[in-house]
């Protein structure tokens, strides 16, 4: 199971003080209705199926906010969550608990989904030996939460940014002047990054594999060329497909025999997952 890393806990901590100061901002007024020493018992609940992701950020606002406030955690970070299971029970003091309650849950939603699909999807290809790859295309400043997230749920990290991996596309090759060229290139500037190459036909595919790239990226292929592609070089690099990959069109993809498909859905397609915080115990001064 995925654990969120060193960088991302300070992630975290920062993320978490942006997000409470901007729904705090001078003050709860509402919470202010409630007397000061009221406390309560919630439970979290999720009102449909999902994956459970999110757990270090509910943490880190109720440290932040108050350290006194117990999360006691019925279920475990990448758990399958039913309808109206109770995943999660608070208990402490009244205002600070709903005080809390829409930005933990913010984090929770937007990043239980990301592991909810990304489990579907992995899913879906689970009869073959291919990994499921997140994309760039996240929610800007939230990459390595997405990021963790899809491992949460079951699928794999691509690239994290510019600056780990190469990933050559059409406006490079342009501006460097051939695939062969890029590739050269890229060898030169950072040795031992990997190095990927997108193309976009068979010819394309053949001149990337000659330059040397690792990985080549098979974008809107058909599933034949995809077949082609792979049968051809099978063995002296590695096939990514990325494009349109509804549930149908990505188990035929996965039957060419690419080593990866790219889905940016899986962090550009965001839905929150629907929670609710239900109190079940009150106690009033």
């Amino acid at each position: 199971m995925a654990t969120p890393s060193k960088q991302l806990l300070e992630t975290i901590k920062h993320h978490v003080t942006l997000a409470l100061n901007e729904d705090i901002g001078s003050g709860d007024i509402t919470a202010q209705l409630i007397p000061e020493a009221n406390t309560l018992v919630a439970h979290v609940v999720s009102r449909e199926p999902a994956v459970l992701c999110g757990t270090a950020w509910a943490e880190e606002v109720f440290a932040q906010l108050d350290p006194s406030v117990t999360l006691e955690w019925l279920a475990k970070e990448g758990d399958d969550l039913e309808v109206n299971q109770p995943f999660l029970k608070l208990s402490g003091n009244a205002r600070s608990i709903l005080t809390g309650e829409r930005t933990a849950l913010n984090y929770i939603q937007m990043l239980s989904y990301t592991a909810t699909i990304s489990r579907r999807y992995a899913a879906l290809v689970a009869d073959q030996p291919l990994a499921i790859l997140d994309t760039r295309k996240t929610i800007p400043t939230f990459r390595l939460a997405q990021k963790y997230a899809i491992e949460v749920g079951g699928a794999q990290n691509h690239r994290v940014g510019l600056y780990d991996a190469f990933l050559i596309k059409e406006n490079h090759i342009m501006a460097a002047g051939s695939i062969d060229a890029a590739v050269r290139q890229a060898h030169q500037v950072a040795p031992g990054k990997p190095i990927e190459v997108e193309t976009e036909n068979l010819d394309e595919v053949a001149q990337a594999v000659s330059a040397g790239a690792h990985i080549i990226m098979l974008d809107n292929f058909s599933l034949e060329d995809m077949a082609t592609a792979v049968k051809t070089h099978q063995g002296t690099v590695k096939f990514e497909a990325s494009g349109n990959m509804t549930d149908e069109h990505i188990k035929a993809v996965a039957a060419t025999g690419v080593d990866y498909i790219s889905v940016g859905a899986l962090t550009k397609h965001i839905q929150a997952i629907d929670l609710s915080l239900r109190v079940i115990e009150e106690k009033r001064t």
